[in-house]
């Protein structure tokens, strides 16, 4: 018997501002052992046991950049099955993008030892190199295309 397949679920949010939600904000990635130096949605991470994906985003943005969200806020963008190509279950995932545009708070770096900086940026002048996947949704965004679902990687 083959095992079942397993993913791991994770949240993406893209705090957005400007009249017309044009700037994104993005963390710079240091000391995390995974694409370091990239720069990466501001506030993402694996949902936890127990947790819904709404619950696990209102959280990480809290956590990563110190602000709070109202699950009520949060737009889903896509949801995107990904693979690193590899047998690990570590290597395939499921993830839950949203987009944000109110808050309370002002958006801070608060883990200096896992995030270089934390910047807007226009999403039509994206700094090099973003984690390409994230990438791949700030660009469909960009370009004002909408994908319910997405795949990355196979």
């Amino acid at each position: 018997m083959t095992d079942r397949f397993r993913l791991v679920p994770a949240v993406y949010v893209v705090l957005r501002r400007g009249s017309h939600g044009n700037e994104v904000l993005l963390q710079r990635r240091k000391n995390t052992g995974y694409m370091d130096r990239y720069w990466a949605v501001g506030a993402a991470g694996h949902v936890e046991a127990g947790e819904s994906v709404l619950q696990a985003a209102c959280r990480e943005a809290r956590e990563e950049l110190d602000v709070l969200i109202e699950p009520h806020d949060l737009v889903p963008l896509t949801g995107m099955h990904r693979t690193g190509g590899g047998t690990d279950p570590l290597d395939e995932r499921v993830d839950f993008f949203f987009e944000c545009r109110r808050w309370q708070g002002t958006p801070r770096l608060t883990e200096p030892t896992r995030t270089a900086a934390v910047e807007w940026f226009p999403l039509d002048a994206l700094p090099d190199p973003v984690v390409p996947h994230e990438l791949f949704v700030l660009e469909t965004l960009r370009a004002g295309l909408a994908a319910p679902i997405t795949t990355f990687g196979f």
